[in-house]
């Protein structure tokens, strides 16, 4: 153990002694099993309160890394070392292919919000880890202090306040963005369809991620367009030499892919890599349409850099939202289309003339007061430890075999269960015990995943959530059995 560290003021004390800790447990210094010093003693080597050693023995206990024992103290009893495998990279066949989720998707997404389940499958926080009280009080400013409270239609391009907030929001991945160059949006999604609809036509072939979140598939279903997959490394992203192959073998019009955290892998594509990604696209003139809703929700000490940051042809079109941070059912979304914003601008003029004037306001208020940045700190940390405990459970209650990511933002997990196990029937078997999870095979165009699904860890660990992995696990069980 050290003694009388200096601690510098960025974070509280008891964060920087638990993350002290916890980094001797995953280097094995503390080894599982090993008894930790007492309260006092810790108190003493840090030059700390009594008050802050406890503080943060509970937060690695929160966290699933050591384990309070009556009468005995503090033990460790989860090493990182102790992750399972990591999923298979898949490299799906090169072809340039029509999409079809749309059935697939519709049969999951009927029950997908039924009330009196365990939810595994919404991908969202809990709105017990969301600023209601705070997020009311925005509304209420807004519906009293806006010209004729909010009845009227908000400009085309977005509510000048909130676009001038965005570009603020854009100095946390280093972008100087100007509030013109904003085009507020409902949801994330929205933006994204409009600028694929900006930017291809009918039959024109894009380039996804592979797996990718079934939404980008079901927009690029839509406009009729084709898809050819990208292989995707569960820790690296996409598969940059990949891509430059299909380049060469395909006309392809765009690439949509989410470098952050991607949904479902997790993935983080590494700042080097969308430095590469951005040239590659730029010496072929195609756009890349990055969906960064979840670089905000990162674990780390630094926010990832975006595709955007690294574009200086204006062709990266960067969308985002508040969707997976703050407020799900506000749908407030933005893009920074680059070169294509008049584009852009027409899609959403022709769309929906302009998004709701009240929730505009409302987060417009909020972003300029109400104290952002310190709840995503706080949903960071809640979600960190959240994934934590659920992969201990995973690697508790689930066969020995099971593949799970490592996600170092956001809030999902994706798992490759033993090759006997038929995702969709797991769901429909889970479903009969109230329990709902996501298939991995509609989030691919083509005929992959069938062994994989998607868990949500964005609900806070408590019995439910224990009890519905425990469960789960054991029908996967008996699926292989």
């Amino acid at each position: 153990m050290r003694t009388k560290s200096n601690f510098n003021g960025d974070d509280h004390l008891y964060l920087q002694v638990a993350e002290g800790l916890e980094k001797m447990i995953a280097e094995e210094v503390l080894r599982i099993g090993d008894k930790l010093p007492s309260v006092r003693m810790l108190s003493e080597d840090y030059g700390i309160s009594m008050g802050t050693a406890f503080q943060a023995y509970y937060h690695l206990e929160g966290r699933g890394l050591i384990e309070s024992r009556p009468k005995s103290g503090y033990y460790v009893r989860f090493n990182h070392r102790r992750f399972p495998d990591l999923p298979n990279t898949i490299q799906p066949e090169a072809l340039s292919h029509d999409v079809s989720v749309k059935e697939m998707i519709n049969s999951i997404y009927t029950d997908i919000a039924a009330k009196e389940i365990t939810n595994f499958a919404l991908a969202v926080p809990d709105a017990s880890l969301l600023p209601s009280a705070k997020l009311n009080k925005s509304v209420v400013y807004a519906l009293r202090n806006t010209k004729d409270h909010c009845v009227n239609y908000e400009l085309t391009q977005g509510n000048l306040e909130l676009r001038q907030q965005i570009a603020k929001l854009a100095f946390n991945w280093g972008g100087k963005v100007k509030p013109d160059e904003v085009i507020v949006t409902s949801g994330c999604l929205e933006a994204i369809m409009m600028c694929l609809k900006a930017v291809a036509v009918y039959g024109d072939t894009v380039a996804v991620e592979s797996p990718t979140y079934f939404g980008i598939n079901q927009a690029i279903e839509s406009l009729g367009l084709k898809v050819v997959e990208i292989s995707t490394d569960p820790v690296l992203g996409a598969d940059l030499v990949y891509l430059e192959k299909a380049i060469k073998k395909f006309r392809i019009k765009a690439c949509v892919f989410v470098p952050s955290f991607n949904n479902p892998l997790g993935s983080c594509m590494p700042d080097d890599n969308k430095k590469k990604l951005v040239e590659i696209i730029t010496k072929h003139n195609i756009p890349l349409i990055e969906d960064d809703i979840y670089g905000e929700l990162y674990f780390g000490k630094n926010r990832p850099r975006t595709c955007k940051y690294y574009d200086t042809k204006g062709l990266v079109m960067y969308c985002s939202s508040l969707s997976k941070s703050l407020t799900p059912g506000y749908r407030i979304g933005w893009t920074i289309p680059g070169k294509f914003l008049e584009q852009v601008k027409q899609m959403k003029r022709i769309q929906n003339i302009s998004s709701p004037t009240l929730t505009q306001a409302a987060m417009a208020h909020f972003l300029k007061n109400g104290r952002y940045e310190f709840h995503l700190k706080n949903l960071r940390k809640a979600l960190h430890t959240q994934s934590l405990r659920y992969v201990q459970a995973i690697i508790k209650y689930f066969p020995a075999d099971t593949k799970v990511s490592r996600p170092h933002g956001g809030f999902i997990l994706w798992l490759e269960l033993n090759k006997k196990v038929n995702a969709f029937k797991l769901r429909t078997e889970a479903m009969k015990h109230h329990i709902s999870i996501v298939p991995g095979k509609i989030f691919s165009a083509g005929n992959n995943y069938s062994n994989c699904i998607r868990i949500s860890f964005g609900k806070p660990w408590n019995k439910e959530v224990d009890e519905g992995l425990m469960l789960l696990g054991n029908i996967i069980k008996g699926m292989i059995h």
